[in-house]
This record gives structure tokens, C-alpha cells and sequence, in this order.
């Protein structure tokens, strides 16, 4: 029978310390040079990235103010162009008027001058093309009848106009203007009238130039 083994004590039943206990492996280090230049590449990232950044927000800036500084100039460039418009016709309707004006004065000295001019070209215009007319009837200013007759006479001798002469003073005709009658037919001078055709034609030109311009304008 075998024997039982003798227990001599010498087990250490003490718990171990934590120096006896197994060590961590060590972690590496990274050196401080490589430590160093990381920091300043990831600075100078972050100052490049922020410059880009800076930049586009100064250029989309920049591009806004030109843009309302485009669109401001552009309104107060069509306005000056509408003022200058305005003033052009302006001074052109003045100056129309003027011209008229000083037109009517003019027309109205040289009648007042030569009070037979215009009845003188008007007979000898018509009588030419009244050879086979029985009679012509000039009515004219009175002041004017006696030289009207003999300016009439005188060219018949050379118009071919054979018919009955009648010149008639009528106070109601104004100095100047007349009116030439045969039985199919006559002709009136009247400066008056004249006048307000020739305001007429103004104004038709002047607002069809107007309505030129808006259009142009617009």
C-alpha cells in the first residue's frame, strides 16, 4: 500500500503584488520632431484652407457690390438718357417755333412790303390755263384793285386769255390775300389760312417725332 505524501508547508499562499503581477507591454512613443511637424502642416492646412475660404467670400463680395454698383449706374444711365432725350425735343420744338415765328414776321413784312407779289404770281399762274374761260373775277383788297387790273391786263396781252376781266375791292379780303373766280373753278390766297395749315404740319411732325423717340426708348 503506497504512502501518502508528506506535506512540508513550503506553498507561498501570499497574494502577489502588483509589482510581481504582469507588466503592460510599453506603448511607442512618436518623437517630438515628427510630433513638431505634424502640428505646423496641419497649421499651415488650416491657414491655407482658411485663406481660400476667405478669399471666395471677399470675391463673391466683390462680384455683389460691382453687381449693384452695374445695376445703379444702369438706372441712372437711362434716366440722364431720358433727360437728355427730353431736352433734345425740347429745344428742337423750340427751335421749330422759333423758326415759325420768325418766319410769319418775315411773311408778313414782305406782304406788307409788297402787298401785290403773291395775286401778281397767282394771275399769271392761272391765266395761261383759262383761254377758253368767258370771264375771270379777282377780288382783292380794295387799296389793290386798280393795280391788280393793270397787272391783269398786261399779261393777258401775252397768256392767251381772251375772256372779260372783272377785278371787285371787297374791304372783308386782308391786304396781300384774294381770290381768283371763273365758272368752273378758282383759287383763294390766304395767308391766315396758310398759316394754320403750316401749324398743322408742325405739330403733326413734332408728335410724330415724339412718338419716334418713345418707341426708340422703349
Amino acid at each position: 500500500m503506497a504512502q501518502p505524501a508528506r506535506f512540508n508547508f513550503d506553498l507561498d499562499l501570499e497574494p502577489r503584488s502588483a509589482a510581481k503581477r504582469s507588466a503592460p507591454a510599453p506603448v511607442p512613443s512618436i518623437p517630438e520632431d515628427v510630433v513638431a511637424q505634424l502640428i505646423a502642416n496641419a497649421r499651415e492646412e488650416a491657414y491655407a484652407e482658411g485663406l481660400k475660404a476667405g478669399e471666395q467670400n471677399a470675391a463673391s463680395m466683390a462680384a455683389q457690390t460691382i453687381a449693384a454698383a452695374a445695376g445703379s449706374l444702369a438706372t441712372q444711365t437711362t434716366a440722364s438718357a431720358n433727360a437728355l432725350d427730353a431736352a433734345r425735343a425740347e429745344h428742337h420744338e423750340q427751335a421749330v417755333e422759333l423758326a415759325l415765328s420768325v418766319g410769319r414776321k418775315l411773311a408778313l413784312h414782305l406782304v406788307a412790303r409788297f402787298p401785290l407779289a403773291e395775286l401778281e404770281a397767282l394771275v399769271a399762274e392761272c391765266l395761261p390755263s383759262l383761254s377758253g374761260v368767258p370771264h375771270l373775277v379777282i377780288r382783292c383788297h380794295p387799296d389793290l384793285a386798280d393795280a391788280i387790273r393793270d397787272t391783269a391786263t398786261a399779261q393777258m396781252s401775252h397768256s392767251g386769255f381772251a375772256g372779260r376781266l372783272v377785278v371787285m375791292g371787297d374791304p372783308d379780303i386782308r391786304l396781300g390775300d384774294g381770290r381768283l373766280e371763273w365758272v368752273d373753278g378758282g383759287l383763294v390766297r390766304d395767308i391766315a389760312d396758310t398759316s394754320r395749315q403750316i401749324d398743322r404740319q408742325i405739330a403733326s411732325y413734332l408728335a410724330a417725332r415724339t412718338r419716334g423717340q418713345s418707341k426708340e426708348n422703349g
